[in-house]
């Protein structure tokens, strides 16, 4: 056997008993850490509480929606010619009558200096036949000459008077050619991709244009609503255009305010839902054509109504009920009319007023003229906790 030396026989005596102060202390610690919170009122039960306030309770619907553009035009060239110049980039904004691009001119510059050669010629022969129609008049008055010469010279001169309107046609038709040669922007929006180059030979009959012009401002958003929704939506709409907020797709931020543009004139039978469009001003540019966003309407407002969180309220045999919590802290039902929810806000058309106390989280833990006490906490879990 070991047999310690005094001194050694004491500091090990001092380590062991500092080890055992240093583990005490630990376990005294731990159960304080995991004891219940100090109830103010023995016996009470911990709920989370909230008082019947008035407001404001806007009644949103809420859909995925479509960014639209109002127009979008496929810019095709009108004449054949080799292209000469590209004057946009791609992805510029351009505004309407713009000039985009120039097919090569000359042939149709010909072409009206043909038109206008021939127009000058037929003119200068229907001056001419006045002259004769003239002369034999004249001739014919004084019993000088036949009538019959006035008569031939009307048809003449009627003929050609055609002859030239025809001529004059055929002159516009070929200015207008030759301003098709200079191909402009129908519209104000943006460029897309180029689809011809400097040198190709543009054909007018070519499906394929030269750039897709997209209107950006003003802009659309399409959704869709279910039919149950349509009679509130025409009553509102009738009083004045319904407010429509564009979100981002997870509908956590704000992307543009609009309003309602457009209701479908049937309901579509396979989804039981009616198409709406709202109109943006796009100014910025903050909504993109094809985007998927959350449009949300606003179909009404109802004014100073009585609400409660949405968790408050509770569905029973008689109906929906919520626990009020009287002066003596203590829970007792009452039913009550509850109508719409908003962004997790209950409205209470009848059983409560403004200023009352009602049970938010914690209802199956109370009865009726059971005590309670407030608890701040959000969760459920805190609540269990706090209630051992």
């Amino acid at each position: 056997m070991t047999v310690l030396h005094p001194r050694r026989r004491t500091v090990f005596l001092g380590v062991a008993a500092l080890s055992l102060a240093v583990a005490v202390g630990g376990f005294q610690w731990i159960k304080q850490a995991h004891a219940a919170p100090v109830k103010t009122d023995a016996g009470a039960i911990p709920v989370q509480m909230s008082k019947v306030s008035r407001q404001d309770l806007p009644v949103w619907i809420s859909a995925i929606g479509n960014v639209q553009a109002l127009n979008s035009v496929n810019v095709r060239v009108r004449v054949d010619g080799e292209l000469q110049k590209v004057l946009f980039n791609e992805g510029q904004t351009v505004t309407a009558g713009s000039l985009l691009a120039v097919i090569d001119p000359r042939v149709y510059q010909a072409q009206v200096a043909q038109a206008q050669a021939l127009l000058a010629k037929d003119q200068a022969q229907l001056a001419n036949l006045r002259v004769n129609l003239d002369r034999a008049s004249k001739l014919a008055a004084a019993k000088a000459g036949p009538t019959q010469d006035v008569d031939t010279y009307r048809a003449q001169l009627a003929a050609q008077q055609a002859t030239v309107q025809a001529d004059q046609a055929a002159l516009d038709a070929a200015r207008l050619q030759l301003e098709f040669t200079q191909v402009k922007a129908p519209l104000t929006g943006r460029t897309g991709q180029r689809l011809l180059d400097v040198g190709a030979i543009a054909h007018g009959a070519e499906a394929t244009g030269l750039v897709t012009i997209t209107q950006m401002n003003p802009i659309s958003v399409a959704f869709a609503v279910s039919q149950d929704e349509l009679a509130e939506i025409l009553e509102e709409n009738a009083k004045g255009a319904l407010q429509v907020v564009a979100m981002t797709r997870d509908g956590q931020q704000e992307i543009a305010k609009g309003h309602l543009s457009f209701i479908d004139s049937q309901v579509t039978a396979a989804s039981g839902q009616i198409q709406l469009k709202a109109q943006f001003d796009n100014a910025d540019a903050k909504l993109w054509p094809g985007e998927l966003v959350s449009a949300r309407l606003l179909v009404q407002t109802h004014r100073d109504v009585a609400v409660v969180p949405a968790d408050a309220v509770q569905l029973g045999r008689q109906g929906n009920f919520v626990y009020v919590v009287d002066a003596d802290q203590r829970v007792q039902p009452r039913l009550v009319d509850a109508a719409n929810v908003v962004d997790g806000k209950q409205w209470i058309r009848q059983g409560l007023n403004a200023g009352e106390t009602v049970v938010v989280q914690g209802q199956s833990r109370v009865a009726p003229g059971l005590k309670v006490m407030p608890v701040k906490t959000d969760t459920s879990a805190d609540l269990a906790e706090a209630a051992r």
